[in-house]
């Protein structure tokens, strides 16, 4: 991006909605520009040889087995919520009209 400049910075922030001073825009703009000037540096490396990875480090799968434990009776649970009605447990309204 040969263009980027103080007028490209001050474009995307509007099409962003992002509310950025004169001083923020130049530090955006000095960031973004190290930013490429990495990348630039990382094209001029060769890796023709070197195979595609997903991942650094082998993923292993973390999580637990699923394990049927006793289940709480439905007085116990809703003893323990902070509102209840009709045997639910009572939640604020998520969406509104």
């Amino acid at each position: 991006m040969s263009d980027l400049n103080q007028e490209t910075i001050k474009k995307l922030t509007e099409l962003c909605r992002i509310d950025c001073s004169d001083e923020e825009c130049s530090s955006i703009l000095m960031d973004l520009r190290k930013i490429l000037d990495y990348i630039e540096q990382l094209k001029e490396i060769d890796t023709t040889d070197v195979p595609a990875c997903d991942h650094v480090l082998e993923m292993v799968n973390v999580m637990r087995e699923d394990e049927v434990a006793a289940l709480l009776d439905r007085d116990t649970f809703l003893a323990n919520a902070p509102a209840h009605i009709g045997g639910m447990v009572k939640v604020p309204p998520v969406l509104h009209n």
